[in-house]
């Protein structure tokens, strides 16, 4: 699920990220050049010239939103995954662990200074079992604009009881390893609607994961 890079951030600069003392919870650090999920991002100027630039200037040209992301002592995250897999840089943490619920697999990880590529197409979760926070910088990875041979535009509304938890566990699953296989594209999220196309030969897989009270077209 997580694997290190050979791509190494000095100590010095991490324990300058880790002193970041951000307002929110998650603090965004660069802005989108045109679609979110495909098109690169570039580093907000407030940013320029900091740590946190020359940490993202490791990484490929091609990275979507990068975020510092504080989970508190004591705290975890529901059980989800992600349509768009992720670069990891841990800043801060005395305990905490990356959990891969389909495996019942844990992963410690320290500020090391190492970027770590994670998988977020299995179903995760954090905790943060430490006296401290747990602080890291968080890269998104852009999608794939797959051409389709003959696309089938898919509307879906995550509708019902903890709507935003079902999805995440039965459809981004599948998104993950679509986009990966090329089946595939046009993706976008508006509240609780999705959209995308997705090549006709398997659109049926995609239907039938889709849970009863969810709201859904598919466009032939």
């Amino acid at each position: 699920m997580i694997q290190p890079t050979n791509l190494i951030v000095r100590q010095e600069l991490i324990e300058k990220m880790a002193s970041f003392d951000g307002d929110e919870m998650k603090v965004v650090i660069n802005e989108p050049t045109g679609d979110f999920f495909y098109d690169p991002w570039r580093i907000k100027p407030e940013f320029i010239g900091t740590p946190f630039e020359a940490a993202l200037n490791l990484l490929p040209d091609d990275i979507g939103e990068a975020r510092i992301i504080t989970l508190e002592s004591g705290r975890c995250y529901f059980s989800h995954s992600d349509i768009d897999d992720r670069y990891h840089l841990n800043l801060t943490g005395d305990c905490a662990a990356l959990i891969n619920i389909e495996t019942q697999q844990s992963y410690f990880l320290k500020p090391d200074g190492i970027w770590y590529d994670m998988d977020a197409g299995s179903l995760h979760s954090a905790v943060n079992f430490g006296q401290h926070d747990r602080k890291q910088l968080v890269v998104r990875k852009l999608l794939t604009k797959n051409k389709l041979k003959i696309p089938i535009n898919v509307f879906i509304r995550a509708t019902g009881k903890n709507a935003r938890f079902v999805f995440d566990n039965t459809i981004s699953p599948w998104l993950n390893r679509a986009n990966k296989r090329g089946i595939i594209t046009d993706f976008e999220h508006s509240l609780s609607k999705v959209y995308l196309k997705v090549e006709e030969e398997f659109s049926s897989e995609l239907e039938k994961i889709i849970p009863e009270e969810f709201e859904y077209d598919f466009d032939y």
